[in-house]
């Protein structure tokens, strides 16, 4: 299966925020969305950088000055990717090497998508269901 595919089943909107805005409105737009992570983009780069509820807890602990800090202070800059044509086992090897729970999905320069942990686990379980009714039904038939 290839991330295109999951994309597919849960579409290709991406909740994204600015640099300048303040993790307060972060904090914001995440709940609004009951999402964990946004994008950082800007009208001249899509995937500026990524953000996320740890990256605002991480930072809680210094002190909630934190809430008034722009996004740009507390974002993951090096941002890793994938593309719509990778298969979900890369994509699984990306995330638990680099422990992250989120990946953008990039093609010529173009953000297509935004792929979550719960993404790939609601995949696999719905690959196992159906791997499962195949072999039930062969043996029913057989």
């Amino acid at each position: 299966m290839r991330i295109a595919d999951v994309l597919q089943g849960k579409g290709d909107a991406v909740v994204s925020i600015s640099p300048q805005s303040s993790v307060r409105e972060l904090l914001g737009l995440l709940a609004e969305n009951n999402i964990g992570a946004a994008i950082v983009s800007t009208p001249d780069q899509p995937v500026t950088g990524i953000v996320s509820e740890r990256d605002v807890v991480r930072r809680l602990v210094a002190g909630a000055d934190v809430l008034d800090a722009t996004v740009a202070e507390i974002m993951t800059q090096q941002v890793r990717t994938v593309s719509p044509e990778d298969s979900i086992e890369a994509l699984m090897l990306l995330m638990s090497e680099h422990r992250i729970r989120h990946v953008p999905v990039v093609q010529d320069g173009q953000l297509h998508g935004l792929v979550s942990i719960g993404d790939v686990v609601k995949s696999r379980i719905g690959e196992l269901e159906f791997e499962r009714d195949q072999l039930s039904s062969y043996v029913t038939n057989s």
